[in-house]
């Protein structure tokens, strides 16, 4: 059942799906004469005074904060704030804790919440000819990889990734700056932090990826097990959901 509260303006061309609430005087707008349908789907909250816009579609279990002005489509389960909106978090996400260090070293390698999710911590040798920080493919990350690509200039209101491989493994390092990654397994979704060249994310097969808030000097790069192939991606989350949990 959709719980809409009073004052909320919705054009009768919006295409709307199940258990939603839309607070006090918020506007979704839809143009379908123009082609540009608003779809709001199952779970969406949007907050009191909040705008959409038409032709935006408001993915499963997304939140519109109060106010916001939402001129571009969201993704599942993504929390968006501010004029224009932006993606501030995500919905049922922990943040990864480290394992407490009990007084010894750092664990070189830390599982996380999610299936196979491990952060990484590599040696960040100081020297006053230059720094060095090192990783070894097969023997510390566990697959050998045929590809790299490096994500860079990212304008801070976009997101990257929003997708999953079928059987490619990855490896993530934010060279320069920093990023925050979402890895989710279906089942459990946790945030990390990688802001540092001794860091990297090892993310395997059947992992929904996502990538935000980078920062303005972020490099992020990334070693994949196998060479680009449109067929490994899973681009929907539903379709994820259900091979996940097959």
């Amino acid at each position: 059942m959709n719980k809409i509260l009073s004052g909320a303006i919705i054009d009768p061309t919006t295409e709307l799906g199940e258990d939603l609430q839309i607070g006090h005087n918020a506007v979704v707008l839809s143009e379908a004469g123009a082609g540009r349908v608003t779809r709001v789907l199952d779970r969406v909250r949007i907050g009191a005074n909040a705008t959409v816009y038409p032709g935006v579609v408001l993915g499963e279990g997304a939140s519109v904060l109060p106010g916001a002005v939402v001129k571009q489509s969201v993704p599942p389960l993504a929390i968006v704030d501010g004029n224009p909106a932006t993606i501030v978090g995500y919905e049922n996400t922990a943040n990864f804790k480290p394992a407490p260090a009990h007084g010894g070293p750092r664990q070189a390698r830390e599982p996380s919440s999610v299936k196979g999710v491990e952060l990484f911590h590599f040696a960040d040798i100081k020297d006053l000819r230059g720094n060095l920080t090192v990783g070894e493919f097969e023997k510390q990350i566990p697959f050998l990889p045929k590809r790299y690509f490096l994500v860079y200039g990212v304008p801070t209101a976009e997101t990257r990734g929003e997708h999953a491989h079928i059987a490619c493994h990855q490896f993530l390092i934010a060279v320069h700056g920093s990023v925050s990654v979402i890895a989710d397994d279906g089942t459990q979704r946790e945030e990390f932090v990688l802001d540092s060249n001794s860091r990297g994310l090892y993310l395997p097969p059947m992992t929904w990826g996502i990538q935000y808030r980078y920062s303005s000097d972020a490099v992020l790069l990334v070693f994949a097990s196998d060479f680009y192939d449109p067929a490994d991606y899973i681009r929907d989350y539903s379709d994820f959901l259900k091979a996940a949990r097959k």
